[in-house]
């Protein structure tokens, strides 16, 4: 967190939190909610000043509710997320690299959803990749041990035949089926937070 957000902090410890205005879209993409944009469930306006986007990424935490928000000075900027607290896109030095820049180097687990979508974790971070860069993705996706044709691929899907493993960092990581309707709930994340 930047130390002048600390200060803010500090100065004013008692500012109400925001809600409904801030969202990160399934593709990386922070954007700014506007009434009218809540009123009609819109996602929003790209947020697109190099200068903020940055400011909000080095500021973006949980809370102990598992509510994502962006601390903005004193005041927390609750995050409406259309997927999950993170999006991960493929690149050719790290193999992914979140939405705020960091590089996701290691990968714990991985699952693949029910509506295409795969997901991976690593620690706190739970991470969809962008799905613009699956067909970067498939070629390290092995059914036993073998490059995954997408025939395999919607058969695993549908019967979870074979052992499934994404390739990354030179190892072979297994990869579980996962309902996408349960997502939110198997990570402990809420995706659209409310005042409690």
């Amino acid at each position: 967190m930047d130390e002048l957000v600390k200060q803010a902090l500090a100065k004013w410890p008692n500012v109400p939190h925001c809600y409904g205005w801030l969202g990160l879209d399934a593709r990386g993409h922070w954007r700014m909610r506007d009434q009218q944009a809540q009123l009609q469930k819109l996602p929003g306006d790209k947020i697109a000043h190099a200068a903020l986007l940055s400011f909000i990424n080095r500021n973006y935490a949980q809370d102990e509710r598992g509510c994502w928000f962006f601390q903005n000075g004193p005041q927390r900027v609750y995050v409406n997320l259309e997927a999950t607290p993170y999006v991960a896109r493929s690149d050719p030095q790290h193999g992914f690299v979140l939405q705020t820049g960091a590089p996701l180097e290691q990968i714990a687990q991985a699952y693949w959803c029910d509506n295409g979508a795969l997901l991976l974790r690593q620690g706190d971070i739970v991470a969809q990749v962008d799905d613009r860069d699956m067909a970067q993705v498939l070629p390290a996706l092995r059914i036993d041990g073998r490059q995954a044709s997408d025939d395999a691929l919607l058969a695993w899907l549908e019967e979870q035949r074979g052992k499934l493993t994404v390739l990354h960092a030179g190892k072979e990581i297994a990869v579980q089926p996962l309902a996408y309707a349960g997502v939110a709930q198997t990570f402990g994340f809420q995706q659209a937070p409310q005042a409690g």
